[in-house]
């Protein structure tokens, strides 16, 4: 079991409860939407985000991606992490029908999926040292050719599709995700620098 000390944030009761057997930190759920017009839990997650920090863990699907964007405005850039699942086109066992984009959400993913996203995150996992890496800028995006050139979102697309990650992610989405998985030198490797 993975200790970390950031409370993590999930969509819904099944993804905590899948988590809950992986993860020993505090898991609080947004009940979906609702955290749109729950004030309490916004405060709450501030609250938590302030004193631990918070690793965001929604699913790769579109509305996990709102969500995710939601609570970027309801807590500090500094004391939010984001812990990507891959895209998997797959249906949990409990649900008749896959869901609309098809794909898996965190409760239908392996249990080791989540651990390397986790790992891959940033998060801060208790008894195992830090590694300190270089940070990925929009400069190296550019200069890696993945925006402001002719074929840069082409570029983009065939990375996203390459990692697993969602294809609608805007740049900063991109940016995001690429330092909470990945170091510069990574990236390198992964666009053949």
């Amino acid at each position: 079991m993975l200790q970390i000390k950031e409370a993590v944030i999930v969509e819904g009761r099944y993804d905590k409860i899948k988590l809950s057997s992986i993860v020993d930190a505090p898991i609080i759920e947004t009940n979906g939407f609702r955290v749109f017009s729950d004030r309490e839990k916004q405060s709450l997650i501030r609250q938590i985000a302030e004193k631990r920090g918070i690793l965001v863990l929604t699913d790769s699907d579109s509305a996990g991606f709102v969500i995710r964007n939601f609570l970027k405005g309801v807590v500090p850039k500094e004391q939010i992490k984001h812990c990507y699942i891959p895209q998997i086109e797959g249906k949990e066992r409990r649900k008749p029908q896959k869901s609309k984009e098809g794909l898996l959400g965190v409760e239908g993913v392996t249990d080791e999926v989540i651990i390397s996203a986790i790992r891959k995150s940033g998060a801060t996992v208790l008894g195992e040292p830090e590694k300190p890496t270089r940070g990925i800028t929009k400069a190296d995006l550019f200069s890696l050719g993945l925006t402001g050139g002719e074929n840069s979102a082409k570029k983009r697309q065939e990375l996203l599709k390459k990692l697993d990650m969602p294809s609608y992610l805007s740049t900063n989405a991109l940016l995001t995700a690429l330092n909470s998985l990945y170091s510069f030198e990574e990236l390198c490797d992964l666009v053949s620098c």
